[in-house]
């Protein structure tokens, strides 16, 4: 697959994290892609990092604001899709830091007509504290420094930084929603169009990842798995405010009932029509 692939980052206020993830996605062993920030309103720390490293880097990045309503991530994902010049989006949240390999194998297991949902591994809060004072190039590390770090305690797993070449394993659990998280998903950019992307009117953190993976398999997308091969690393940070996780959920049923694919508060005002004619 030697499409442009465009990575789109979330971020919301933690420069520092956000430039331990953007030096993993400049150190990746391709070149062939490029990098959109989409900020849910951060001040203007997090504008004045993404500038100054967009003009050195030897990839397109790309800052992608929108005004901070509150927890909007779904919505600022929208607005950087809506920028992105290539054919594939792979999803990455702005305290997931990729190794140098992740793009590439992400590559190796896109196929039209699939998203690819990855893995993380977790880091601990005095870890990550350590990581981002001392600017600490994780994403450098070998499997056998990460098999350290477990057992200090410094991650909790290191099996998803591990690669197994399962071939078709990869999708046994092709019409399985669960565990697809936007932290780490790579989806086609005619599919992501297709179901109208993000549904803008999930308020607050909760399931609009989920919500998205139930469109696109509604679609006809299949799912498959990225684990064993794209985990990322994933730095602490406090729970998300989830009082509106209960509704979010509701929502969630409401479209694993109606087998929905299309949303309207999402990337288009009204739905394309199709010709057959040329």
């Amino acid at each position: 697959m030697n499409v442009l692939a465009c990575v789109i980052v979330t971020t919301y206020n933690r420069p520092d994290a956000l430039r331990a993830v953007l030096d993993g996605l400049l150190a990746q062993h391709e070149r062939n892609f490029e990098i959109l920030v989409a900020d849910d309103g951060s001040r203007e720390d997090t504008r004045a990092l993404v500038l100054a490293i967009a003009n050195h880097a030897p990839v397109p990045v790309h800052h992608v604001w929108q005004e901070d309503q509150g927890f909007r991530a779904g919505a600022a994902r929208n607005r950087a899709a809506e920028r992105a010049q290539g054919d594939y989006l792979i999803f990455l949240d702005g305290d997931c830091v990729p190794r140098p390999d992740w793009l590439v194998r992400h590559r190796q297991l896109a196929e039209e007509g699939w998203m690819v949902a990855g893995n993380r591994a977790l880091l601990s809060e005095s870890f990550t504290a350590q990581v981002l004072t001392q600017r600490l190039a994780i994403h450098e590390w070998s499997n056998a420094q990460w098999s350290a770090a477990a057992q200090r305690g410094d991650i909790n797993r290191v099996a998803p930084l591990r690669y197994l070449p399962l071939g078709p394993l990869r999708k046994l659990a092709a019409r399985r929603w669960q565990r697809v998280r936007t932290c780490n998903l790579a989806v086609w950019r005619n599919d992501f169009f297709s179901v109208n992307g993000f549904d803008e009117s999930f308020a607050g953190w909760g399931f609009e990842d989920s919500d998205l993976a139930v469109r696109l398999l509604n679609h006809g997308v299949r799912r498959k798995e990225g684990a064993w091969a794209t985990g990322v690393l994933h730095l602490w940070h406090r729970e998300n405010d989830r009082a509106q996780e209960g509704v979010n959920w509701e929502r969630l049923q409401q479209r694993l009932k109606t087998g929905a694919t299309w949303v309207e508060a999402g990337l288009l005002e009204t739905k394309p029509t199709y010709s057959n004619s040329h």
